[in-house]
This record gives structure tokens, C-alpha cells and sequence, in this order.
């Protein structure tokens, strides 16, 4: 199951509560995933500096938000006022592989990143998935150019070996504030439609259904119906649309849709398959937008997706376990294997994390798998943590292999208690800090020595 939030935020800052956002009170089954593309981050110069050295506001949001209910931000990606967050539970981490990133430029001929589209692609169980969240250009007269961007954006390439672009992709989701307005008709019509709530008499004027029954590139792409009120523009934290002497006419600019590549392109790369036996589907339960949100001239959009896969990728490429009680009164000892095909590296590493982690830097502690292993034969090995690291106060924990070639997590444990810690703290010693010291380097860039 997968959650796609779209969201011109209008430089605000995150609002109080999202739970109906993400539906993190609906009774049925919890989300998978969540995807969040959001458009007009604050990002004047200060802000976005900072933002590049630290995590910027709404990424710290949404991590304080999922992280307790068992998610970690597994990628994200940053231009200027764009930002794509994708979340997803700890369980489905060693199947997931490939992560790239990548953005295009379009705003000001491509000097400036104002608008344009953020990119984040990947391997989920063997299947290709890219994710587009994209801010093309405002105003009626600009659909050419809304069209020329995003053929532009679609155009764009991920950096690496055999990566395929987005539209070579089993899946691709495009969204965003698409700016795509209702033409034609004056504001008056448009208004009463929506008062009356016949919304269908507006979607032959929409600029992108008309787009998408003449340009072959969209015609592929898949939306669900506009049932819901036009999500621009609206006047600051009301749903009363612009009353400002621009009074702007109602639009549907936020959108998500998405394509699938037919079963024929599949089957030619991956070798022949039965026409019944569909390797992957999409189903959309539901796109709404959400208008108790009122601290942009947006409402938030968000589309709620079942993807069905056969799976290609079935095993993780390492199982690791820790080995007896741990607690800081003595070294502890980590197990793991790898498949045999697994590319281990030299920079590999095995990182202690408290099960409400947020991201893959978030580690309370980590060993190199090579210089602090202790002991290895053809069917596993052992490595060390010493007790130093361990936290004295005890909790729960898991364990997550960081594979250095394949830059991601690729096995994670099953979650552990460690005991509170008999010993007596050192008066001498500011209070936890022998037992939470982490060692200087950074895992992913330092010394191994």
C-alpha cells in the first residue's frame, strides 16, 4: 500500500497535525510507503543553505511524525522550493535496492530551480518504481510550456549503469502542482459548477485531460476522477476560494497520476510470461483532497494506491542476528551471512539502532564487518561491538547491514532488548557519555583504521 501526498505549501511551516493527511487513524491496513512531494518549501537563500547542511523543517516533521509508528525516510530529494520525502517500513528495507536521486531544472531557462522536477527511482522486490514530483510553470496561457517541461523532466537520466530512464520504468508516479488550469470558462460558471458540485462539467475544460487526449507522451498516464473541489487557490486557512483583487479562477493544479509499462515491454526484457500472469498492477483506492488544511493557497491532494507484484527478489542478501544477552557490562556479538553473489566491501558496516530509527545516519553505534570481525567460516561471521557503545539504559534495538556498493540497507534484524546495565555510572563522567560515544567517523565516508 502506498500513500501519495502532493502539496503546495507556500513557504508555510508545517502545520500542527497531519493524521488525516496521512490517514493514520483509518481502521484499515496501515501503509507500506508514503511519498510526499511537496512544492514552495521556504527557499530563500538562509533557509535553503541550512537546509542542505541540516534536514530542512518538514523532513524533521514528517520523521517525528513516522518514525514512532516503524518508517524510516529512505531517500529524499532537495531543489530549492521542491522536496520529495519517501518513507517506508523497516521490513521491506532488504528488498529494496537501486536508490537514485535526481532533479531538473526548468525554472528560468534551467538556471534556476524554482521549478522543474525531483526525482527518486528504485528496485522494490525486483520492480522498477520511479517517483516524479514535479512544479511546472503558472498562469492559463502556459500549457505548452507546463507540456515542454515535463517532456523535458521525463527526458532527464539517472546517473549510473544500466539505470533506465522514467519512462522505461514498470512504474511511474508523476504528480505535483501541475498548474494545469480550467479553460474556457469564466469564473462565474466555474464557481456555481463547483457550489453545485457538478465537477464534471469542468473536466472537458481541464487543460490536462485536453492534453492528455492529444499528446501521445500523456496519453499512457492514468488519473483517478475529480471528485473533489478544485485545490487552488483559496484564501489562508479557509476553504473560500480567492477573494483577493486577482480572484484567481479555481483550478485543479494538484495533481497525481501515474503509468504502468505494458505486460508486452516486461516480458521482451525479462523473458517470456503467460498473458495472464501479470507481473505487476496498480490499483487506486482512493484521491482525495483535504480541506481542513489551510496554511497555503493549496489544499493538499493525496492518492492511496495498491501495488500487486509478483516478486522477483524474495530473500534478503544478509540475515543478521545479535548473539546472547546484550547489555553494556560486556563486549556483544553480532551473526550474519550473506547469499553468495552478495558484492561485500571493505566499507560495510553493521549499525545499532533504536527501533523508532528515522534514516540510515541515525545509528546509535556501528562495527566495520571487516576490521572488528572476530571470527568467519563458509556459513557465517561474527563481529564485535564493544561495551563502551553500548547504551547503559537498555531499550529496544534492531540492526541494519549498510552495504557501501549498493549505498543502502540491505538486512535488518528482528528487534532485541538490551538489559539495563548492572555497573555504576562513572561520577567522573558526564552522565551517558561513555555509553552513547560514537566513534569519530562517519560510517559511509571515514577511516576504517
Amino acid at each position: 500500500r502506498l500513500h501519495l501526498v502532493t502539496w503546495n505549501v507556500g513557504t508555510a511551516s508545517p502545520p500542527p497535525d497531519v493524521a488525516s493527511l496521512l490517514q493514520l487513524n483509518s481502521l484499515g491496513p496501515t501503509m507500506d510507503m508514503y511519498i510526499i512531494g511537496l512544492q514552495e518549501v521556504n527557499s530563500r537563500i538562509p533557509n535553503f543553505l541550512s537546509d542542505l547542511a541540516f534536514d530542512d523543517p518538514w523532513s524533521i516533521f514528517f520523521m517525528t511524525v513516522l518514525s514512532p509508528l516503524g518508517y524510516i525516510k529512505l531517500s529524499a530529494v532537495r531543489m530549492q522550493g521542491l522536496l520529495l520525502l519517501i518513507f517506508v517500513k523497516h521490513v521491506h528495507l532488504p528488498f529494496i535496492r537501486g536508490i537514485h536521486t535526481h532533479y531538473t531544472r526548468t525554472g528560468l531557462y534551467g538556471y534556476w530551480g524554482n521549478k522543474g522536477g525531483v526525482s527518486v527511482r528504485m528496485s522494490l522486490f525486483g520492480h522498477t518504481l520511479c517517483f516524479m514530483n514535479c512544479h511546472l510553470p503558472a498562469h492559463m496561457e502556459n500549457t505548452e510550456q507546463r507540456l515542454d517541461d515535463f517532456e523535458k523532466i521525463l527526458e532527464m537520466q539517472f546517473e549510473g549503469e544500466d539505470i533506465p530512464s522514467p519512462l522505461d520504468h514498470e512504474v511511474l508516479f508523476w504528480f505535483g502542482d501541475l498548474n494545469f488550469r480550467i479553460a474556457d470558462y469564466g469564473i462565474h460558471f466555474v464557481r456555481e459548477s463547483i457550489n453545485s458540485k457538478r465537477f464534471s462539467l469542468l473536466w472537458e475544460k481541464d487543460q490536462l485531460n485536453m492534453a492528455k487526449k492529444k499528446e501521445k507522451f500523456l496519453k499512457e498516464f492514468k488519473e483517478g476522477p475529480l471528485q473533489f473541489k478544485p485545490t487552488y487557490k483559496f484564501d489562508l486557512y479557509s476553504e473560500v476560494y480567492d477573494t483577493s483583487e486577482k480572484k484567481r479562477k479555481p483550478a485543479w493544479t494538484d495533481r497525481i497520476l501515474w503509468k504502468v509499462k505494458n505486460l508486452s515491454e516486461i516480458a521482451s526484457k525479462e523473458g517470456e510470461f503467460p498473458e495472464e500472469e501479470k507481473l505487476i498492477s496498480v490499483t487506486l483506492d482512493d484521491y482525495v483532497s483535504h480541506m481542513s488544511y489551510g496554511i497555503s493557497d493549496h489544499k493538499p491532494v493525496t492518492g492511496t494506491f495498491r501495488l500487486e507484484m509478483k516478486p522477483l527478489v524474495s530473500d534478503p542478501l544478509v540475515v543478521l542476528n545479535p548473539e546472547g544477552e546484550w547489555s553494556a557490562d560486556h563486549d556483544v556479538v553480532i551473526r550474519y551471512s550473506a547469499v553468495p553473489e552478495f558484492p561485500s566491501s571493505a566499507w560495510d558496516w553493521i549499525g545499532l539502532f533504536q527501533v523508532t530509527f528515522r534514516h540510515v545516519k541515525d545509528y546509535v553505534t556501528y562495527a566495520w564487518v571487516e576490521d572488528d570481525e572476530i571470527s568467519s567460516n563458509s556459513h557465517s561471521k561474527q563481529v564485535y561491538m564493544s561495551a563502551s557503545e553500548i547504551p547503559r539504559m537498555g531499550g529496544e534495538f534492531l540492526l541494519c547491514y549498510y552495504s557501501n556498493n549498493l549505498q543502502s540497507i540491505i538486512g535488518i534484524s528482528e528487534p532485541f532488548q538490551i538489559q539495563p546495565s548492572q555497573a555504576p555510572i562513572d561520577k567522573d563522567l558526564p552522565e551517558e557519555e561513555s555509553s552513547l560515544l560514537q566513534k569519530a567517523e562517519n560510517p559511509e565516508l571515514g577511516d576504517s583504521e
